[in-house]
């Protein structure tokens, strides 16, 4: 079997069957004793152990969503007698304060907002407050990209969070998760990218104003730095889905591109392409797709660049 696999590439037969009835059963037991969001949890372990696009995880995607409006829903239930009589007259608040989904919902959007604003802060302080508040929404949207993408395929993932100084990540499951999936979920925020520096060159075009032609470098120069397949950075995981010729491929079209624009951050993807050719964490089968996506992302990047010409993060 394919190095990943979630159904047998001839027969299509589930190879988690035996721990997808486990949780199944699980999953059914919780629902029954009215611990809906335990249940909800083991129904995304399940949707992690199929095929994206098989009935069973359109199902299953289903049931989550049900569950999601039922905990929405459903009133605050009622606290044990003993904590109840140590609480006294707090008790409903404490009721109100276990049970509110909305409440941990608010939490965690605190941490997204508070660690974005602390991130725009440091630019703005910086570079003053046009950049600061522009240079923060790009980085969003690259992010966003990555959180989109997953919550499309029915897979659990936090909002965004920012680290000032460094940039963000969106933490998500991606346990039993295939290699081709996790490329494309990788591949998603340079994609967004992509959009974000394009949009950013357009208004330029339109206005002249020079900040829409710092931003849509900017940006751009950053998503192709992002796609070097190294560390932590988005190419790392899109490079885990090529195999070797296909990673020939992308250190052609990088050599291509440093040759043609004479940006040396092209020749940076390309060393880190040079890397990865001998790893040993090759797939079992070549991912043309992933290819197609990933060398396309290189050269729409690529052209907001040569649109503006400079040399590093900076026009002329």
């Amino acid at each position: 079997m394919p190095l990943g696999a979630l159904d047998c590439p001839q027969c299509h037969a589930l190879l988690h069957s035996e721990t997808l009835l486990r949780i199944s059963t699980k999953a059914n037991q919780l629902e029954e004793q009215n611990t809906l969001p335990q249940a909800r949890d083991e129904w995304r372990k399940a949707l992690a152990l199929l095929p994206h696009n098989s009935n069973q995880a359109e199902w299953i995607r289903g049931k989550i969503y049900k569950l999601e409006l039922m905990e929405k829903h459903a009133p605050p239930a009622p606290l044990k007698s003993e904590w109840a009589r140590r609480l006294g007259p707090l008790a409903p608040i404490a009721v109100l304060l276990a049970k509110s989904k909305g409440l941990l919902l608010a939490l965690f959007k605190l941490k997204f907002l508070f660690s974005f604003f602390t991130f725009l802060a440091l630019y703005w302080t910086l570079y003053g407050f046009q950049f600061g508040v522009g240079f923060a929404a790009l980085i969003l949207v690259h992010e966003l990209g990555h959180y989109v993408d997953i919550r499309r395929r029915g897979l659990p993932a936090d909002m965004p969070v920012f680290l000032p100084g460094f940039g963000a990540y969106v933490r998500w499951d991606a346990l039993g998760v295939t290699r081709q999936t996790r490329a494309a979920v990788s591949l998603a925020g340079p994609l967004a990218g992509l959009l974000g520096a394009a949009v950013c060159a357009y208004l330029w075009h339109l206005t002249g104003y020079g900040l829409w032609a710092v931003l849509a470098r900017v940006s751009a120069v950053l998503n192709i730095l992002n796609l070097t397949p190294v560390w932590v950075l988005d190419g790392a995981q899109a490079t885990n889905a090529l195999s070797k010729p296909e990673r020939f491929v992308l250190l052609a079209l990088t050599l291509a591109l440093w040759a043609f624009l004479g940006q040396g951050l092209f020749f940076l993807v390309a060393a880190g392409i040079i890397y990865r050719l001998f790893t040993k964490d090759l797939p079992p089968m070549p991912n043309p797709r992933i290819t197609a996506y990933y060398a396309a992302l290189l050269v729409g990047l690529s052209a907001i660049v040569y649109i503006i010409p400079g040399q590093g993060l900076l026009p002329k």
